[in-house]
């Protein structure tokens, strides 16, 4: 490839620099990933294309575009086996969402500032966001302190009630110090507030009823109805994360430790702790095993079913709006332990091109009292492959 051919968005972005026979520095990679439940349960093909491409010395522009193929069947929120439930206990998706984003940073000093805009839709949700940050470099570029907003615009269509709108707002900082040359060590803070239509719109939770036949001497017969799920109308959260990195020159690899801590009004504490190891082997491959394990309490309103919750002389909302007593029956906000494990691979092809593969084992499990958990069948094992290929000029 001739030096004085810029290619794809460096050939659209960077004319100036195409007339002076300069190639902008830039990075160019697509991936196809699987995520594969067990039993056949949902499956998600995505394909992800990405590019970045310096504009001059001080700006930086990078893309990405991303296409999710959903389909399977998910717990609606039934409980196995429910009278008059039929195969309620599982509800069948499919859907396609594609999402853009993109984002353009300068340097204005010891500043780096960079705005980013991305915008998805599926054919029941659509998702408008944007994000400013700014980071800043002190100390000889041995401290990092960054900082910005994120916020999200969604619009989510639900069944027979039409158009509901939910809105997301983050606030983070971070710092990263540089201790000695092998090792870095972080912190970062997010507070997170989110407003709206914050229930999943196709979870269910059900009640069994009884029918008065009017007469004293025979049992009046049950049996059960579905009604949506009520999470609350707001939503604030906090996550903390520490990481640390260490190079081991001996080993010719690196420790990357990260232990995140989140916490929100639901009543959900959760902790995450990944590690992961990098190794290096000769100068064109890359190994890379990890190792994740999460581990979370159930949301104060999370409940297998409303018997006992909502009176029955009350009739649940129809179209909730987070008023009232709250409640849901989604295994998400139980009580559960979740383990992920897995190899990543590199492998470089030639002064630009590189190639990757990933293979990561996911799996779930309910813990806590019985009131706190789902049934076991609504928690999810899953394989997740991904392929990748990548360019830097």
């Amino acid at each position: 490839m001739s030096p004085r051919h810029p290619i794809f968005l460096a050939s659209l972005l960077g004319p100036s620099l195409q007339a002076h026979g300069q190639v902008p520095a830039q990075n160019y990679d697509t991936s196809y990933q699987l995520y594969q439940e067990d039993d056949d349960r949902i499956s998600i093909e995505s394909y992800y294309i990405r590019g970045s491409v310096e504009l001059s010395e001080a700006t930086a522009l990078r893309v990405q575009w991303l296409s999710d193929a959903i389909s399977g069947s998910s717990p609606t929120g039934a409980l196995p086996g429910a009278a008059g439930g039929g195969n309620s206990y599982y509800t069948n998706l499919e859907d396609l969402r594609i999402g853009i984003l993109g984002a353009l940073s300068h340097q204005f000093g010891d500043h780096r500032v960079e705005l980013e805009v991305s915008h998805s839709k599926e054919s029941d949700y659509l998702s408008r966001g944007f994000a400013l940050s700014d980071t800043l470099e002190l100390n000889q570029k041995n401290t990092t302190v960054s900082y910005g907003i994120n916020y999200l615009d969604d619009i989510v269509t639900v069944p027979i009630l039409g158009n509901r709108t939910k809105r997301a707002y983050d606030l983070f900082t971070g710092a990263s110090q540089l201790l000695d040359k092998n090792t870095v060590v972080s912190v970062n803070f997010t507070l997170g507030y989110g407003e709206g239509y914050l229930n999943d719109q196709y979870k269910a939770i059900q009640r069994t009823e009884t029918l008065d036949d009017g007469d004293p001497f025979t049992v009046d017969p049950q049996f059960v109805l579905l009604y949506p799920e009520n999470r609350p109308y707001q939503r604030n959260r906090q996550v903390l994360q520490l990481e640390a990195k260490r190079y081991m020159t001996p080993a010719n690899g690196a420790l990357d430790t990260v232990l995140r801590l989140s916490n929100d009004d639901y009543g959900v504490f959760s902790q995450t702790l990944q590690v992961e190891w990098r190794q290096e082997i000769g100068e064109n491959i890359q190994v890379i095993p990890f190792f994740r394990y999460y581990r979370q309490n159930a949301a104060d309103f999370f409940v297998n079913s409303l018997d006992g919750v909502v009176p029955t002389s009350v009739t649940p909302q129809s179209n909730p709006n987070g008023s009232g007593t709250n409640y849901s029956a989604d295994y998400r906000l139980s009580s559960f332990d979740a383990v992920s494990a897995g190899l990543r691979l590199r492998y470089k092809i030639g002064p630009v091109v590189t190639a990757s593969a990933a293979y990561e084992r996911y799996v779930m499990n309910g813990n806590g009292s019985s009131s706190d958990r789902a049934p076991g069948q609504a928690y999810v094992s899953a394989d997740i492959w991904t392929f990748g290929l990548g360019a830097s000029f």
